[in-house]
């Protein structure tokens, strides 16, 4: 038995700050005991940790990455080796990790591979829920068939990654069951156009109501959900009456929209840093199409207010990252644009935390409380005097399951 005892602790429990400070007991890897500061029966053998000034936190829990992808959109892409996405899809999972994020769900392009690799330890990186492929219409966001004839290596199909485009009812059916097949444990949608693909606006719908309703059906069948990239707002509203889950990037929400997801329990995933990264490789030189450019800039200040309405209405917001479009490892940025767009520090961190736990579906982690899984930040500062919009700095140190990483 291994035993790990942070002591003198300011807390967040992933929903509010707790009163008073805390020492906090681990037991092979699970929350053992949570008491006053001072009253806690450390055994002999055990590792203590001083956590005195500091705020410990659950691990964070990132809604939408894409670990095989680095700079999407980037026509530097096409010229590297197909496999190489894998090879990098690594120090992606450990940047990730040491940022804090503890758990992650792969919004498109890794497999079930990836996720068995981490769970049988060859390599390090966040507990991962991946939705394998990106269901699309023919033409759609999740459409890698670029107008020169060839296809983004982000959406090239493999053996465990069929590809995602389909259209009509049996064909969508058909899909849906492809990718189940291949071990999603949620499948993507895109019922609008994106910033990121060449022949779409990302104002415009994709996928019919009645196309997203047949997806919704078969997920739940397996006992899973849909997540749908939803931008426009006519395609949000499809998706949400058709049954998705959550809602990803949600850039051009109006009154109406908030208020379904409001009555129908549905998640907005804001992805705030994904239109700023695209603008800010673009600034820093990437090579980055024209077009794709000056899209993220169209959306980048009514993403922002979308979000704070969705926030002011009470949508729950869990948080995403969209990390593959922008740097692996800066996830925690997130944290800070949404304490930028409202939320306070205490809502931003549960946004990160126990809300988007919630929407994965598994409570096991996300919280700090007796027998949850102990994946801990220990955050150099008392986060409930100094908030967290320079959260990203004042990570001193990750446990994932009690462990150091």
């Amino acid at each position: 038995m291994t035993t790990t005892v942070f002591t003198q602790a300011f807390l967040h429990d992933g929903t509010q700050f707790v009163r008073g400070l805390k020492d906090v007991l681990v037991t092979d890897g699970l929350i053992s005991d949570i008491v006053p500061a001072g009253s806690a029966q450390i055994p002999a053998d055990a590792e203590v940790v001083d956590a005195t000034g500091k705020t410990l936190t659950p691990g964070f829990v990132d809604c939408h990455v894409h670990f095989t992808t680095e700079g999407a959109g980037s026509l530097e892409a096409f010229t590297e080796p197909f496999t190489l996405q894998f090879y990098k899809s690594v120090a992606h999972m450990e940047r990730t990790l040491a940022a804090g994020v503890t758990t992650a769900r792969d919004a498109g392009g890794s497999d079930a591979g990836l996720k068995a690799a981490i769970e049988r330890g060859f390599v390090r990186g966040p507990r991962t829920f991946t939705a394998v492929s990106i269901m699309s219409q023919t033409g759609g966001h999740g459409d890698g068939f670029q107008p020169s004839g060839q296809c983004s290596p982000m959406t090239t199909p493999h053996i465990g990654r069929p590809s995602g485009v389909a259209d009509g009812i049996d064909g969508v059916r058909t899909k849906a069951r492809e990718i189940l097949r291949a071990g999603a444990d949620q499948i993507k949608i895109c019922s609008t156009g994106g910033v990121l693909s060449a022949a779409d606006d990302p104002r415009h719908s994709q996928f019919t109501e009645e196309e997203i309703a047949v997806i919704v059906a078969e997920a739940e069948a397996q006992g899973k959900y849909v997540m749908s990239h939803a931008q426009g707002t006519a395609g949000i509203k499809n998706a949400i009456r058709a049954g998705v889950k959550s809602i990803e990037h949600g850039i051009y929400l109006d009154d109406e929209a908030i208020t379904m997801m409001v009555d129908r329990g549905v998640y907005l995933v804001p992805t705030l840093q994904a239109p700023l990264a695209v603008i800010k490789g673009a600034e820093a030189g990437a090579a980055l199409p024209k077009a794709l450019v000056d899209k993220a800039r169209m959306v980048a200040e009514v993403h922002f207010e979308s979000v704070r309405k969705a926030h002011e209405a009470g949508v729950r917001i869990a948080m995403g990252t969209d990390a593959g479009v922008g740097p692996h490892g800066e996830n925690l940025e997130e944290i800070e644009l949404l304490a930028q767009v409202g939320l306070s520090a205490e809502e931003a961190l549960a946004a990160g935390t126990s809300v988007a736990a919630s929407l994965i579906g598994d409570e096991s982690f996300g919280t700090l409380a007796v027998g949850k899984v102990a994946d801990l930040v220990l955050h150099d500062a008392d986060l409930s005097a100094v908030g967290v919009g320079t959260i990203r700095r004042t990570v001193e140190a990750v446990f994932q399951a009690g462990v150091r990483v």
